[in-house]
């Protein structure tokens, strides 16, 4: 999905993973919109993103198209549902970017590779050192400090709390609840 918006000078993002951050996880994948449930406080946090100097870009792995289990054009609906969903909240998506690979497939655009975040920064004209990367994996968070994403955050939904517990250097991330807290946090800081 290319930008959704014409992009400003460079600017600061906030990246957000799609599944366990703002949608629930599947573990027989999210195959269709009726599937889609919405992490709770999830929008009303992406309306209070608006309010901020950073763009918004979804980044996500989506192996079930490269796994053949959901055509892409599914998987395109899905995500521009989501955005409408987003703004109808009132919040902005700035950029849509998935991997539709299989981990197999070894891209370089699948997270924990930089890839996703790297091609949203050169069309989206993204700061990526000023920038926040929020998920709920540790690849999310391994993606971030890949590309050079100033500030990596791990939520506690989706698969959060487990991969907070493997993590060997918990130090080099910041721990919140949800999204919502998340972005407060963001948003706090006088962005």
């Amino acid at each position: 999905m290319p930008p959704l918006s014409h992009p400003p000078a460079w600017r600061p993002a906030i990246f957000l993973d799609r599944d366990g951050v703002i949608i629930e996880n599947r573990a027989d994948y999210c195959r269709s919109w009726e599937e889609v449930v919405i992490v709770p406080g999830a929008l009303q946090a992406l309306a209070r993103a608006q309010g901020t100097s950073y763009a918004v870009v979804i980044i996500t792995n989506q192996s079930a198209v490269g796994r053949g289990l959901v055509d892409r054009e599914t998987a395109d609906d899905i995500n521009a549902r989501l955005v409408a969903a987003i703004r109808a909240a009132g919040g902005r998506v700035d950029g849509v970017y998935m991997c539709p690979h299989a981990p197999e497939d070894g891209c370089a655009c699948r997270k924990p590779k930089p890839g996703l975040l790297l091609q949203a920064a050169d069309e989206l004209r993204l700061d990526l050192p000023h920038s926040v990367l929020i998920g709920d994996a540790l690849t999310d968070l391994e993606a971030a400090r890949a590309a050079g994403v100033g500030q990596a955050m791990l939520v506690r939904t989706g698969r959060g709390r487990e991969q907070e517990a493997l993590a060997q250097n918990p130090g080099r991330f910041v721990v919140y609840a949800d999204l919502s807290e998340a972005i407060e946090a963001v948003a706090g800081h006088g962005s």
